[in-house]
């Protein structure tokens, strides 16, 4: 008999035992979900999309399980700091520009592109951004789209156009007729 009481209490799972006693196991539904909604939230932030994950984690974190609501609360914090990562200001169209440049020579075309366009949203006689699109355009190997953009950028500040003869960034266009035409009219 004490051989079938063994067995019959090896079968029954038992929580894990604390100083306190012994927790027990949660299989609650309330629990597992709110466990599916974390895991979701925090695959959004691994993919970037920091202010849907904000968003999922601010919604559960009034119902969520004591022990997961200090986890919540710091990706809440992180979150709010990518987005605001995200949202830069700027003293001057200068910086603005400064910025910009160190986006393209950091290989983050797209976004570069973006604050060029900004630049020229907020102020159309923009020649240095239209020289930056160019140069842009330039090491993304697109001809046509960099003479459109150099041919605006010399319209507005001829400057330019001496600037752009010295400049390196501009080695994938030296083959290309219409830019040493440009580049040098008066040959």
């Amino acid at each position: 008999m004490t051989q079938t009481k063994n067995a019959a209490t090896a079968t029954i799972k038992k929580g894990p035992r604390t100083l306190a006693g012994t927790v027990p196991i949660a299989a609650d539904t309330g629990r597992i979900q709110a466990i599916a909604l974390y895991e979701v939230a925090v695959r959004l932030m691994q993919e970037g999309k920091y202010e849907k994950a904000h968003a999922a984690f601010e919604k559960m974190l009034a119902s969520s399980p004591p022990d997961l609501a200090d986890r919540i609360r710091m990706y809440i914090n992180a979150c709010l700091l990518q987005v605001s990562k995200g949202k830069a200001t700027f003293a001057s169209h200068e910086e603005h520009y400064d910025y910009a440049i160190s986006l393209l020579n950091n290989g983050h075309y797209e976004d570069a592109r973006e604050q060029f366009k900004a630049i020229l949203k907020e102020n159309d006689r923009a020649d240095y951004a239209f020289y930056g699109l160019a140069v842009l355009a330039s090491m993304t190997s697109d001809p046509h789209t960099c003479l459109e953009h150099l041919t605006e950028a010399i319209r507005q500040n001829p400057r330019n156009r001496i600037q752009a003869r010295a400049d390196s960034d501009f080695q994938n266009m030296a083959d290309d007729p219409r830019f040493t035409e440009l580049l040098y009219p008066e040959i």
